[in-house]
């Protein structure tokens, strides 16, 4: 899960630095109110990348999807971005948890096999 959600927010922090260039100049919202918030925005998805995994993090980065499609206020735009990104989110936190049950699984059966006596041969004492 946390190859897939990490891309997906990377991916989202280059689109909201893009997303407040392009604000900066089609909208009249000041270039320091547009900076400030997209900042916190970004450094906001590179932080989850590295605690993606915690408690609560996933329902964080469901709420930063909720502020890009709240961003299409001010640059209308951003709601089809944010309805993009928030169905790569939910495709990253629903596939990344079925391939981590799956090497969970992998890694379960493999250290069963190894511990299992090979060929007939009587198991250790």
């Amino acid at each position: 899960m946390r190859t897939l959600c990490s891309s997906t927010l990377i991916g989202e922090a280059l689109l909201i630095m893009f997303a407040g260039l392009v604000a900066m100049k089609l909208t009249d919202v000041g270039t320091g109110t547009i900076w400030a918030v997209s900042a916190v925005a970004i450094a906001l998805c590179v932080l989850l990348c590295g605690v993606i995994t915690r408690p609560g993090a996933v329902y964080v980065g469901w709420a930063l999807q909720l502020a890009v499609l709240a961003a299409g206020l001010v640059l209308p735009t951003m709601y089809a971005f944010g309805v993009v990104f928030g169905g790569l989110w939910w495709c990253s936190v629903h596939y990344g948890r079925k391939i981590d049950e799956f090497k969970a699984r992998r890694a379960a059966a493999e250290s069963a096999a190894a511990e299992s006596p090979v060929d007939g041969a009587p198991a250790p004492a």
